[in-house]
């Protein structure tokens, strides 16, 4: 496994494992086959109304808690200091676990700087041991980060091939915040599976179109967490760390990105053509 080395000096996996649209029933048994086959770090949500079964599979498995990293996302219908504490405690009891590796704020919620006071006493507290943010726009993120004691060690947002995110990874890069992409693999949209362009890359080294499209991330530092209920595509998704594309694979990849996002969540405001961010 490859780490990033967030700006807090806690490493994490590159490649985790998603549990977002897992249905609750199945959600135990497909985290115990994830980490059967090696994965480690693991991303659920209040949202998804999982983590309850994240943190049953974790506790089965007999792994040693310092070998995972678990991440899991704060949603608030009404947010405030005092409830997002209390919300972030309501993870570690429905996970029953002691801490998180990393927490973050699902999307913008209109009192982000009261939310982001409770997850750094929380860091103090250790309950948290690292905080960041989800589909955070750049205003967003800069207004967040203005009063902020602590930098977003990550922002999680909408990543692919087809929505590569240029202005956004360099202004993340700036900040010192890891990218994290939800939906490496676009959701299955777009005929990623079969794009000519990423078959024919990965035919050159064995391997499939999906493959590619996560090592075109991986590749540039993005953390990715791709999602299946299938063990086999587990596997594969997690295989993608022996090779490397070259200079001229990874520029055909970037013309791939149309420069719009798919799944309506446009994480990344500054407008852009992409074939201005070629190189």
């Amino acid at each position: 496994m490859q780490y990033i080395q967030l700006n807090n000096g806690v490493r994490m996996p590159i490649i985790g494992y998603g549990v977002y649209l897992v249905d609750p029933s199945v959600t135990e048994r497909c985290v115990m086959d994830a980490l059967s086959v090696g994965y480690r770090s693991l991303d659920t949500a209040q949202y998804y109304e999982n983590e309850a079964m994240v943190g049953a599979a974790v506790r089965k498995s007999g792994i040693p808690r310092n070998e995972f990293f678990i991440t899991s996302k704060l949603c608030l219908s009404r947010p405030s200091y005092q409830r997002a504490k209390e919300n972030v405690k309501g993870s570690l009891q429905r996970m029953r676990l002691d801490y998180l590796d990393l927490m973050l704020i699902h999307w913008p919620m209109g009192n982000d700087g009261e939310i982001w006071a409770a997850f750094e006493d929380l860091v103090k507290e250790g309950c948290l041991r690292s905080i960041g943010v989800s589909n955070f726009y750049p205003e967003q993120f800069d207004l967040l980060v203005r009063n902020a004691s602590i930098i977003p060690v990550v922002n999680q947002i909408e990543t692919h091939v087809f929505y590569q995110q240029r202005p956004m990874v360099a202004k993340m890069a700036e900040a010192g915040t890891a990218v994290e992409s939800w939906g490496p693999l676009a959701e299955g949209l777009n005929g990623i599976f079969t794009n000519p362009v990423l078959t024919e890359v990965g035919a050159a080294h064995g391997k499939t179109a999906a493959q590619v499209a996560l090592r075109f991330l991986t590749q540039q530092g993005i953390i990715v967490i791709p999602k299946s209920v299938h063990r086999e595509r587990m596997i594969q998704n997690l295989d993608t760390l022996d090779f490397d594309l070259s200079d001229e694979e990874m520029e055909a990849v970037r013309g791939l990105d149309t420069g719009h996002n798919l799944e309506g969540w446009p994480s990344d405001a500054l407008s852009y053509n992409p074939q201005d961010y070629r190189r």
